[in-house]
This record gives structure tokens, sequence and C-alpha cells, in this order.
């Protein structure tokens, strides 16, 4: 007797994949061979046991693995793989494999480089970092031993372009590498930071927490003498601190470290760069937008908005990651208010202005497929066009 299934997850999995791919009910039976009046009841629940073959049918109309549909992981959930082939050059440069410079490289030389990655930095084009970073590393190394500055700050940089792209293997130890060779405590501060952000994307509550705590401790200024950029490191080390508390249930925490960043801010007055590294900044609108961000995760949309109203859309470095990820809490909080055309056009405008960074973003992914979950109808070629560009398999 033929196999059967009756697995409760299979009505979800092929009403979300037939909309991904944008087919019909009508579309899918035909491709299938199955009828269409079939389709509609699998779809409502309405199906009872269900032969293996006939999974295997609309598996392979859906164009997923018949595993995937009735309950497994399956191929299309695995998380992508970084792009080795793209991060390969600067992995042979970090671990000291590249053919040495027919020139003496010289500090200036470095710092040069280091400031011309500024722009990219700043817009999220990777592959253009992935282009110049492996050189700019050969000839930071061959300084031996000079310019511990320059080279603690090209490897903290180098670190966020790896954590950002999500090549977490080899983001900590080069970002260990930079707070080691810092030769002051500014710049290890900065490659801190960095280590903190690190820990965060990776789930680490605890430690982004402990280590955002033991160096806001140990940097905290006197506001009466405080540098803008001692502020400004100050300040980020706490938005870490606020960052994981949430994250980890600790809100009085976390609205504690906010309050004291929002300190910092004021003592401040206006957005300035937090480090010489990155175009990373710190000011009243970075700590607002980490606010909208702890309300999203606290699942406080109205608040994420009601936040996002007052920020400027005029800001220094409009595209840079901390801008886009707040503009996807604000898609996510215009989802939950159930606003999808405007959570839609805001995610398109992402598409159009940070498509590298975008499709790292598996947030953009939750957000996209919240927004298929709601269509009713078969998705749109624009819709289509969204979820390719985030990487959303169903």
């Amino acid at each position: 007797m033929p196999e059967r299934n009756t697995v409760s997850e299979l009505p979800t999995r092929v009403r979300e994949v037939r909309k991904r791919r944008g087919l019909s009910q009508k579309a899918l039976a035909e491709l299938s061979g199955l009828s269409e009046s079939y389709v509609a009841k699998l779809e409502q629940g309405n199906h009872g046991e269900v032969r293996v073959e006939t999974v295997r049918k609309l598996a392979e109309a859906l164009q997923v693995t018949t595993s995937f549909l009735i309950g497994g992981r399956g191929d299309t959930e695995q998380e992508a793989a970084p792009d080795r082939v793209v991060w390969e050059q600067t992995y042979r440069a970090l671990l000291g494999r590249m053919q040495q410079p027919d020139e003496e490289p010289t500090v200036d030389g470095v710092a040069d480089g280091l400031r011309a990655l500024k722009p990219l930095l700043a817009d999220n084009r990777y592959k253009e970092l992935a282009t110049l970073l492996p050189p700019l590393l050969r000839d930071a190394e061959a300084l031996n031993g000079n310019g511990r500055a320059v080279r603690s700050r090209l490897l903290n940089a180098t670190g966020w372009v790896l954590t950002q792209t999500r090549q977490f293997d080899m983001a900590e130890p080069t970002l260990d590498r930079a707070i080691d060779l810092a030769d002051d405590r500014l710049d290890a501060a900065a490659a801190v930071n960095t280590r903190v952000w690190l820990h965060l994307r990776q789930g680490q509550l605890d430690q982004a927490r402990n280590l955002a705590t033991r160096w806001a401790d140990d940097i905290e200024p006197r506001f009466s003498r405080a540098t803008t950029i001692e502020l400004a490191l100050w300040g980020r080390l706490l938005l870490g601190v606020s960052n994981a508390g949430v994250r980890d249930n600790r809100p009085g925490e976390a609205a504690d470290a906010i309050r004291l960043a929002r300190a910092a801010a004021a003592g401040i007055g206006h957005e300035a760069l937090s480090d010489t590294s990155t175009t990373r900044t710190f000011g009243p609108v970075t700590v607002a937008m980490i606010a909208a961000e702890n309300a999203a995760v606290l699942n406080q949309p109205d608040r994420v908005l009601a936040i996002a109203e007052r920020i400027p859309a005029d800001l220094p470095y409009a595209h840079s990651a901390s801008r886009n990820r707040h503009r996807l809490d604000v898609a996510s909080a215009l989802v939950s208010m159930r606003k999808t055309n405007e959570s839609f056009a805001v995610l398109q405008d992402l598409v159009r202005v940070s498509p590298e960074w975008l499709a790292k973003q598996r947030y953009a992914r939750d957000i996209v497929g919240r927004l298929v979950a709601k269509r009713k109808r078969k998705l749109s070629s624009e819709m289509r066009e969204l979820a390719d560009a985030v990487g959303l398999a169903y």
C-alpha cells in the first residue's frame, strides 16, 4: 500500500511556496497533475491523509524537496553559506599568505588606503571592498611592526565588513588582533565595539553584555572634560549593553544603559563619528534608532513608528548599515500594524539603495516572509523580485 503522511505543516508550506513561485492554485494543479479542487482542499487543511507520492509531485512542481514540504528543514531553509570565493583573497591576506609587495609600503600609504575605503563602507559595497582589502591588508602586514594604530584601524574595518557579511569565523580573530595591536585605549575601544556587535549577531548575549559593560566601565569619561570621541565610544558601548540586555530579558538593565547613552549623546549634541576605522556615528539619532530597535524586540510596533517619525531623513551616511537596520525595524512594525503596502515600499527602497547589504539580512527575509504569508492571492512580480532580493526561499 502506498505510504501516506499527515504532517500538519504541509498545507501552510504548499500555500506559501506556491505564492512565492507566483502560481495560482490552478497552475499548481496543472504542473503537479492534481485537480484544482484537491489543491484548494489541501491548502485549507481539509486533505486527510496524503500519499508521499502526491507530496513528491507537489514538490517537483514547486521546485523544493519533498522533505521540506512534509516538515523537514530541507535545502530551502538552510542558511546561505558565506561567499567564500569572493572573500578568499581577504582570508589569504589575513593569514599572511599573499606575495609581498614589490615596493616597501608606508604607514601614510596604508592610512590613505583606509581613508579610500570609507565611501565603500558607508554604502555597503562589499564586492568592491573584497577587491581592495587584500592588497591593503598585505601592505599593512609588511610594515613590520610600524604603524600599529593604522594596522589596528584597518583590521577593525575588516572585522566590521566580515561581521556584516556573516564571515564570523574570520571576523573573530581579526578583531582580536585589532584590539591587541591598538596603541591607545580609544582605538581598542572602537574594535571592542565591533566585537560586541559580532557577539550580538551570533546570539552570544552574555559575551556581548559582559564585554560592553567591562569596557564601558573602563573608559567612562568625565563629562566636564570629555572629548567628542570619548563620549561617542562610551555611548556606543552602552548601546551594546542595552542591545544585549533587551534580548536577554533584562529590560531594566537595557533601559538604564540607553538612558546613560542618551546623556552621552546630549553631551555631543549631534551625530559624530564614533571611531576612525569605519563610518559609524553616535549621537541623539543613533540612540533613538537603538531605542526603536529595542521596542521592536519587545514587540511594540506603535512605539517603533512613533520614534521613527522623529528621526530626520537627511542624515550623514543615509544608507549606512545602522540606518538601514532602523528601516527594517520600521518595515517590521508596519507589517505588525497591517500597513503592508507601506512596509513593501520601505523594503523596495532598501533594495534600490543597498542591495548588497539587504541580501545579507536574515531579518529582511523574516519580514518579507510575513508579507508573503499575509497575502491571499499569488505574489505579484514586484513581490517575487523582493523575495529574490532578500533570498527568501519560499
